[in-house]
C-alpha cells in the first residue's frame, strides 16, 4: 500500500489507516454508538488491516474512556507486533478541561497503549477551557519530553488550525494533521478554507467517516430495512430516511458503475477517490466491525481511478449533496 509523509514529520503512514472508535466496548456516551466487539473480532480486524498494508491506527481517550486504546494495544501485542513497527494516533478530550489536563492525562494514555508509543497526539475538539497557545505549549512540552512524537488537531476550523500551526511553530514544532469529517457526501472542508490551508501549510487531512457512516457502501439503498437494525443514532439521521436515500442514489449508482469496471465495491471507489483526488493531502481512516470490512478497506488501494472517473464522481457528488 502506498505511504505518505504525515504532515512535515518524518513519519510515513499508509494512505488508508484504521479508525478504532468501534473498539470502545460499547462503553460511555461516545463508545455507546457501537455494540461491544469480542477481543477475537478486534484481533481479526487488526490482523486483516496489517496484512493489507495498513501501518497506522487511530484511537482516542473518548472511545470508551481508554478501552479502545487498550483493545488496540492488546490485539497488536497478541499479533506479535513490536513497538515501533506500527504508528499509533490517539486524542486528548478537551471538553470542560484546561491545557494542564493534556500533560496530566498523558501517562494514562501511555499506559492504555502500552507497550506502544504515541506517534501522533491530537486535540479531539476545539472546545477546551484554554487558549490555543496554552494547548500548543502543553503539546510541545510533551514532544520535548519525548512522551509523544507529533501533534495534530481534530475538527479545527481554518482559523483555529492556522492559530495552532503558528503557536506550535513558535516552539519549533509542526502541526502535522487535522482530522476532519470528509466524504463524498460531506465536502465542507473544500469550501470553508480548511483543505486549502492544509495544502498551503503542509498539513495532512485525516478524513474520518469517509464512507458517511456506511451510506456510501450502497447497502442501505439496496435494503433499507438494514437501517432499523443499525446500532446507535444513525437510523434517525435524515440521510438514512427514504427521502435522503433517494437523494443520494445517483451517486451510489455512479460508484457502482465505476466499481464494476474495476472489480471493486462502491465503498472502495469512494475511499480511493478521497485518497487521490487532492494529491497527497488526504488520508482516510474507515472503521471496521468485521474482518471482511477491514479486507475491503485495504482493497480500496488496489486499483487506479482514471482522471475521467475522478471527475465524474466529483460532479455527481456535488449534485447530490
Amino acid at each position: 500500500m502506498q505511504r505518505r509523509r504525515l504532515g512535515k514529520s518524518d513519519i510515513e503512514i499508509s494512505v488508508v489507516g484504521l479508525g478504532c472508535w468501534q473498539f470502545s466496548e460499547g462503553f460511555g456516551l461516545v463508545g455507546g454508538f457501537w455494540e461491544a466487539l469480542p477481543p477475537e473480532t478486534v484481533q481479526e480486524i487488526v490482523d486483516a488491516s496489517l496484512k493489507g498494508g495498513i501501518n497506522w491506527f487511530d484511537t482516542a481517550e473518548a472511545y470508551g474512556h481508554g478501552r479502545s486504546e487498550q483493545a488496540l494495544a492488546g490485539a497488536l501485542e497478541r499479533l506479535g507486533k513490536k513497538p515501533g513497527e506500527v504508528i499509533i494516533a490517539t486524542k486528548w478530550l478537551p471538553l470542560m478541561r484546561g491545557a494542564l489536563s493534556i500533560t496530566e492525562t498523558i501517562d494514562e494514555r501511555i499506559a492504555c497503549l502500552s507497550p506502544y508509543g504515541i506517534d501522533l497526539h491530537q486535540i479531539h475538539q476545539p472546545f477546551a477551557i484554554a487558549t490555543i497557545e496554552a494547548q500548543a505549549n502543553a503539546m510541545a512540552d510533551l514532544v520535548k519530553a519525548r512522551k509523544i512524537r507529533t501533534v495534530g488537531v481534530s475538527n479545527f476550523s481554518e482559523k483555529r488550525m492556522r492559530a495552532m500551526h503558528a503557536a506550535l511553530a513558535r516552539r519549533g514544532i509542526p502541526l502535522v494533521s487535522n482530522q476532519m469529517p470528509y466524504s463524498l457526501l460531506d465536502r465542507r472542508i473544500e469550501s470553508n478554507g480548511v483543505l486549502a490551508a492544509a495544502k498551503e501549510l503542509g498539513i495532512t487531512i485525516i478524513a474520518y467517516s469517509p464512507l458517511a457512516q456506511g451510506l456510501l457502501s450502497g447497502k442501505f439503498h439496496d435494503d433499507p430495512t438494514l437501517i432499523r437494525k443499525s446500532p446507535g443514532p444513525r437510523k434517525f439521521l435524515p440521510s438514512f430516511r427514504p427521502r435522503g436515500l433517494a437523494r443520494t442514489r445517483p451517486l451510489i449508482d455512479e460508484l457502482k458503475k465505476i466499481a464494476t469496471a474495476h472489480g471493486a465495491t462502491p465503498s472502495q471507489v469512494a475511499l480511493n477517490w478521497l485518497a487521490h483526488f487532492h494529491g497527497d493531502t488526504v488520508v482516510v481512516i474507515p472503521g471496521a466491525t468485521k474482518r471482511r470490512h477491514a479486507e475491503e478497506n485495504v482493497g480500496s488501494t488496489a486499483f487506479t481511478l482514471s482522471q475521467d472517473e475522478l471527475r465524474r464522481i466529483d460532479e455527481v457528488s456535488r449534485q447530490v449533496r
